[in-house]
């Protein structure tokens, strides 16, 4: 269960003794043994972010996601009965990859009223079930019907589409999510319907990067060259500090304060912010969303100051909702032991104007920006961490408990799969 209460005393990471207070090792991202491990524990175990329903507007509807940790590209699809499926990408004949344009290694969306394989014309129905092989007469002891698309199962919270390759699982979506992600449900996801999504190719261990997006500590430093003077020397002094922290099994949020938009002082940040009233935190003017009060879990606290709360939802997908109405994603996708593919989506309730529209831009643009200087850092970390050095462990702060907290939940669930009897 979620707590949100600031301690009455001692440290935030003090009151989750779990985690420890001590120097900590990386060597969970930088070894492909624990990838290896990872792949099978978790990103083989748990419920996993590929969409939002809007991607998939009527039946028909469709796109493919290439999940390389997992060992899988699949293709999610709006079926006849109007649900939201998932199926394995590959056809039933001889493994071709189903779905896909000019190149088979990118994902694609559109819409079809059935899937047909390029290699020899096998078609499926939106439902997964086999319709049509190419001289059927053919083949031995053949019956199509037993040889439909491979299913994966597949639920929907709050218009977010998550997938889990474990058939044995017994946890639905809901369940797992937790008090966590059940205290921002009735949030007006569906009306944030203007998006904007970047996509980079990380040299770092997906936990790296997430651990850069889960403390504030170092936003003055890495990033003051994107404050005015004025404001970078007020932050570089007094710091950057999150008002609580929470944790529900492996998943985490954190509410920081401070982020106020319009600023106090406009002479704090740039001139096109002024003039376009956006920048880091989003357009100033929030738009109505049609909302009496937050969801409990948005400022639970109903801080006066809060700006944004920051969701962690394990293993690597995260939900940022800005007091200005509008929502941030992040996905970090593993691909090696030090690679991950970085995802970043911005949601906005669709503009008005161009001003409105320009307003969002910015917004997107210097997160771009802000995103390119942690990969950059990051990629940096990977190199040193991976080095022959004698440093082995690092101290963190009480802001950093996040990272404390991650790291802890991957080692667990490895721990887990090995005793089990997994493979290292």
């Amino acid at each position: 269960m979620a707590h949100f209460e600031k301690p009455a005393e001692g440290s935030w990471t003090e009151h989750y003794p779990e985690l420890g207070t001590g120097p900590v090792s990386y060597d969970d991202s930088i070894t492909p043994e624990f990838y290896e491990s990872e792949r099978e524990a978790i990103f083989r175990k748990t419920w996993l972010n590929v969409g939002r329903v809007e991607q998939l507007p009527k039946v028909g509807s469709y796109f493919t996601k290439e999940i390389d940790a997992a060992g899988a590209s699949i293709v999610v699809v709006r079926s006849a009965k109007d649900e939201i499926r998932s199926f394995y990408n590959i056809c039933r004949h001889r493994g071709n990859k189903l779905v896909w344009n000019d190149y088979p290694d990118r994902e694609v969306s559109g819409f079809c009223r059935q899937f047909t394989c390029k290699y020899h014309a096998w078609r499926y129905a939106l439902d997964g079930e086999c319709v049509f092989v190419q001289q059927e007469s053919e083949f031995f002891d053949f019956d199509k019907k037993d040889w439909g698309l491979a299913p994966i199962r597949t639920e929907v919270w709050e218009g977010f589409i998550f997938v889990n390759f474990d058939p044995d699982t017994e946890t639905s979506l809901h369940d797992y999510m937790g008090s966590i992600g059940k205290g921002i449900e009735g949030y007006p996801f569906h009306k944030l319907t203007q998006v904007h999504r970047y996509r980079a190719e990380i040299g770092a261990n997906w936990k790296l990067f997430i651990d850069a997006f889960a403390e504030f500590y170092h936003a003055p430093i890495l990033h003051g060259g994107q404050y005015e003077p004025e404001e970078r020397a007020k932050m570089g002094d007094v710091g950057y500090e999150a008002i609580q922290y929470a944790f529900d099994g492996p998943h985490a949020s954190i509410s920081s304060w401070g982020v106020i938009a319009p600023p106090k002082d406009p002479s704090m940040v740039k001139p096109i912010e002024r003039k376009l009233r956006s920048g880091l935190f989003g357009p100033w003017d929030a738009p109505d969303l049609g909302m009496k009060e937050l969801p409990p879990g948005v400022n639970p606290t109903r801080h006066r100051n809060w700006g944004i709360m920051s969701y962690v939802f394990f293993p690597n997908f995260m939900i940022l909702i800005w007091k200005p109405n509008w929502v941030l994603t992040y996905h970090y996708w593993p691909t090696s032991h030090n690679t991950h593919v970085f995802e970043g989506t911005c949601y906005f309730a669709p503009p008005k104007n161009a001003r409105e529209r320009l307003a969002q831009e910015l917004a997107v643009v210097s997160f771009k920006e802000y995103g390119l200087q942690d990969g950059n850092t990051l990629e940096a970390t990977q190199k040193t961490l991976e080095s022959n050095t004698p440093v082995k462990t690092f101290p963190l702060n009480d802001q950093e408990v996040v990272l404390r907290h991650l790291h802890h939940h991957a080692r667990q669930y490895v721990a887990h799969h090995r005793a089990a009897g997994g493979q290292a």
